[in-house]
């Protein structure tokens, strides 16, 4: 049986990595005596994977791990038996159960909700949030984007489907995942050199809200959250 499991990270634990946070999950199913799936051959594992890797010192409410059981459980001893499990600042909020043809989420995520805040004595002078939309209206929004081996200039635009900014907030939809994936500190420096302000070290509060998949096709794409491909267990 396919599952989906969708969890939070706050407080302290978004200072742990994402290789620590697979370990932590791996130790979190054993402890609570889910009956997942193992691969075969010489070194078997569980079989896990998550959807998208969150930077280090990232908050979410929209985290998201794929697995498979042997044995049936319902959704509400599921995520009682997980949540007794897990430390402060994480939080299983679903698990369900996908159809038997699903794909991991890892392959179809494509899409996530940012919002972004700066911490307080790092943010723009007033009038800031008025420049947002102009700063999106723009023909293309050229970076550069570094790597291990170089640097290019690249256009962000097409990679940024919405952008807006309210009470200090700013909400993002941008690009995730495999194919495309665009990270929000990058739009930021962009849109802080864009207005003339010099964007400081740790000066960005970054939350990840939620993740979606492409339901539709390439004529007509229709998006949702990757919690809602799947449906809880009762019985």
């Amino acid at each position: 049986m396919k599952i989906r499991i969708k969890f939070n990270k706050s407080g302290v634990m978004k200072f742990i990595g994402h290789l620590d946070i697979m370990r932590y999950f791996q130790k979190a199913v054993r402890r609570s005596d889910i009956d997942i799936a193992y691969s075969g051959g010489y070194s078997p594992h569980q079989v896990m994977s998550f959807a998208s890797p969150l930077g280090v010192g990232i908050t979410s409410d929209g985290e998201y791990i794929d697995i498979e059981i042997n044995s049936p459980i319902t959704s509400k001893e599921a995520l009682k038996r997980l949540n007794d499990t897990m430390a402060e600042g994480i939080e299983v909020l679903s698990f369900r159960k996908l159809p038997d043809d699903s794909k991991i989420a890892m392959s179809i995520v494509e899409r996530a909700d940012y919002e972004v805040t700066f911490r307080s004595g790092y943010e723009p002078e007033a009038g800031w949030e008025e420049r947002i939309t102009p700063f999106f209206l723009q023909d293309e929004i050229i970076v550069l984007k570094k790597t291990k081996k170089s640097e290019k200039e690249v256009d962000i635009k097409p990679l940024i489907y919405s952008i807006a900014a309210q009470n200090g907030k700013i909400s993002m939809q941008i690009a995730a995942g495999s194919v495309n994936n665009l990270k929000p500190e990058l739009v930021m420096e962009a849109f802080c050199e864009y207005i003339g302000f010099s964007l400081q070290e740790f000066a960005l509060l970054i939350h990840r809200k939620e993740l979606y998949a492409n339901v539709g096709d390439e004529e007509k794409r229709e998006f949702i959250a990757l919690e809602d491909m799947g449906e809880d267990i009762n019985e």
